[in-house]
């Protein structure tokens, strides 16, 4: 019996993790879309994949899980770059592209 209610709050546990890390990455992606929109690049196959995760505090001394995003752009339509989307919690901590070419007129 405790044994089914321990696999039971196990499954409950990851669930949750699963769900929430869900979510992170939808908030993720939401940001860099808005980015790419903002600095008039192309995001690439419209997909954030998660890179890592670690625990650090917020601001308010918080311990909160802190989600790492890759994604790729093009500025030109040619060449494929890379980008980092870090969210602490469900927070946009950071987003860092790499140097990219701009297309003359």
């Amino acid at each position: 019996m405790l044994d089914d209610l321990i696999l039971i709050a196990l499954l409950l546990v990851g669930y949750l993790y699963w769900f929430n890390g869900q979510l992170v990455k939808e908030l993720a992606l939401k940001a860099v879309r808005a980015h790419c929109l903002n600095l008039d690049v192309q995001m690439l196959d419209e997909y954030v994949a998660l890179n890592g995760v670690r625990l650090k505090r917020d601001q308010a001394g918080k311990m909160r899980l802190q989600r790492t995003f890759l994604f790729e752009f093009s500025s030109t339509g040619d060449e494929r770059y890379n980008g980092i989307c870090t969210m602490l919690g469900r927070r946009v901590e950071s987003i860092q592209m790499e140097p990219y070419r701009f297309e003359e007129f």
